[in-house]
């Protein structure tokens, strides 16, 4: 019996760590098939006791696909371009930081290339790379794959996820209360993060990105982009951009503006950070702000731009999970 279940263990262990190895090329568009899912699935639900599971999940692909990826692409591909312009614009000195330079020198005497500095940084870390043609079409080839992939994966996970929920809960080593327990804690998790912190990282990146737009910062659905990535950061959030456009503006010989730009991003833009995240985020699942910067920074730094939405959820699931251990294991024990 020992050498069966050391075999089986040691099996499932070899067949895992392939599977993984499998997954980690296209990581990113296998976890998004599943956050796509997971917000879905009340939706495939509704529909599939009306036309079934099968129709329902491929209405809810078509539907998904037409809504959110196709939009999705095509905002990735204006910020590509709009970001690409930037750089190129910068690197042949089409913008430059003379008026900054001149303000600094006028305020402290001392004569500074910030311009210079810039097209310094961008060669060094190689934003040229963005002609490189081959290397622009392996990336698009991976990006339309990683879709089409997803795309894929929804349908299946949809269709097939009542059937995946019973069969994990039949594997689970815990009783039918813990598995409850365990399953809602996750669920509240995962509805702040996603429902709550991604909502209102929306809402204040295009809030910001409105006030450049109105303001007449260049450039607005790029730093758009970037501010509702930005904002997905509690404490960080869009300020980064908004706040040196403040500036931007006043030594640009628009003071007016930048004072519009100012007041705006402080009670326009805090109010859906200060008033909004703490309703849905910490009032209703008890998420600390301390477990979705930590969750943030370390999901994109080992897993990539998913780890903005993985991460947190994960580590607020952990606390989840040591409950329930402790009432099903020590506490039984």
């Amino acid at each position: 019996m020992d050498r069966q279940r050391g075999f089986l263990l040691l099996f499932i262990a070899v067949l895992l760590a392939l599977s993984v190895l499998f997954v980690l090329p296209f990581l990113d568009y296998f976890l998004l098939a599943v956050i796509l899912a997971y917000v879905l699935w009340p939706l495939q639900q509704r529909l599939e006791r009306r036309v079934g599971s099968r129709v329902a999940a491929a209405s809810i692909v078509v539907a998904t696909a037409l809504t959110i990826v196709v939009p999705s692409l095509i905002v990735v591909r204006t910020t590509f371009f709009e970001g690409r312009r930037l750089v190129e614009q910068v690197r042949a000195g089409e913008v430059t930081l003379a008026t900054v330079e001149t303000s600094i020198e006028e305020l402290s005497g001392l004569r500074v290339d910030l311009s210079g500095l810039l097209q310094r940084a961008l060669d060094d870390v190689g934003i040229g790379a963005f002609g490189d043609v081959v290397s622009l079409v392996g990336t698009l080839a991976h990006v339309m794959i990683g879709v089409g992939l997803t795309l894929f994966l929804l349908y299946y996970f949809l269709k097939d996820g009542n059937r995946f929920v019973a069969w994990l809960r039949d594997v689970l080593p815990i009783s039918d209360d813990g598995a409850d327990d365990l399953f809602t804690a996750i669920d509240d998790i995962t509805w702040a993060v996603l429902a709550g912190h991604v909502f209102v990282a929306i809402v204040q990146g295009v809030l910001a990105g409105l006030g450049l737009w109105v303001t007449g910062v260049p450039n607005t659905a790029f730093w758009t982009v970037v501010m509702i990535v930005l904002a997905l950061l509690p404490i960080i959030g869009s300020f980064m951009i908004w706040g040196p456009a403040v500036a931007w503006l006043f030594v640009t010989g628009a003071p007016a503006s930048a004072v519009a730009l100012l007041l705006y991003g402080t009670v326009i833009v805090g109010i859906s950070d200060d008033y909004l995240r703490p309703i849905v985020v910490d009032r209703y699942a008890a998420v600390n702000p301390a477990v979705i910067i930590i969750g943030v920074l370390g999901g994109i730094y080992v897993i990539g731009f998913m780890g903005i939405f993985v991460g947190p959820i994960v580590i607020g699931s952990l606390r989840a999970a040591m409950t329930v251990y402790d009432r099903e294991v020590v506490e039984a024990g």
